[in-house]
């Protein structure tokens, strides 16, 4: 994700009372290594998996990959994503190599199918700490109302930044990566990451959502980014994506 105007908050569909459920995304992120997952934790109902990261653990590293994420214009970005039918070790292992690589960009949301993998599974993480990452498997919005408009970026549309108008509060349904069953409420920019990561999983990208001429001025600004990026060249800037 780009540059972002609103935090985002989630709410449990619980009898519990409302309270914060997602931190503030960090501005700041410091790197310290390698995540790997250690205790669940709970916020609100939702399901999340606390990350150590001191020390890191060696089996827990080599279990880990960095998976090579697809950029506009890849005609595999546009691939629809299929259900996943049964969340196995397989599927936890998949979703351990998209959260290594989700901090590693850095970003805060992916998509299985960004990383060449047409499944419906995504990851997010918007905690300061960027230990709370949530996952969503085989999402539906159940729900959606208002608007808001957010700059917004992706880590396969590298360099580009532009508004975009999304749902300001949806419902959301979704297996975590246990199997099980999770409804909650998001707004702001959790809700805008959700919807964003969402897109991914039917082919589409957030580009789409903009005028003929702003997306025809996306692809040259992507491929400028591109070729900044080669062996050799002067490094471009840098920006969180999605």
């Amino acid at each position: 994700m780009g540059l972002l105007s609103r935090w985002g908050s989630a709410t449990a569909i619980s009898n519990q009372p409302a309270t914060d459920a997602i931190s503030a995304w960090d501005t700041t992120l410091q790197k310290t290594g390698p995540p790997h997952l250690g205790r669940r934790g709970i916020k609100n109902g939702i399901s999340f998996d606390k990350i150590t990261r001191h020390p890191p653990n060696p089996k827990d590293l080599i279990s880990m990959a960095l998976l090579p994420i697809l950029e506009f214009p890849d005609a595999r970005l546009r691939i629809k994503a299929q259900p996943v039918s049964k969340v196995t070790e397989e599927t936890r292992q998949l979703i351990d190599d998209m959260l290594e690589t989700m901090y590693a960009a850095p970003g805060i949301g992916l998509a299985a199918t960004q990383v060449n993998i047409p499944q419906c599974v995504l990851v997010l993480d918007l905690s300061e700490e960027k230990n709370e990452p949530l996952v969503l498997i085989n999402p539906e919005l159940l729900h959606r109302e208002g608007q808001e408009e957010t700059e917004e970026g992706c880590l396969s549309v590298p360099g580009v930044f532009e508004k975009v108008k999304r749902a300001e509060k949806i419902k959301v349904k979704a297996l975590n990566r246990d199997g099980a069953v999770q409804e909650f409420e998001a707004e702001g920019l959790l809700a805008v990451c959700i919807q964003h990561e969402m897109d991914h999983l039917v082919g589409k990208l957030f580009v789409d959502l903009l005028s003929p001429l702003k997306r025809q001025l996306a692809r040259k600004k992507a491929r400028k980014d591109q070729r900044q990026r080669e062996p050799g060249a002067s490094p471009a800037k840098s920006g969180r994506g999605l």
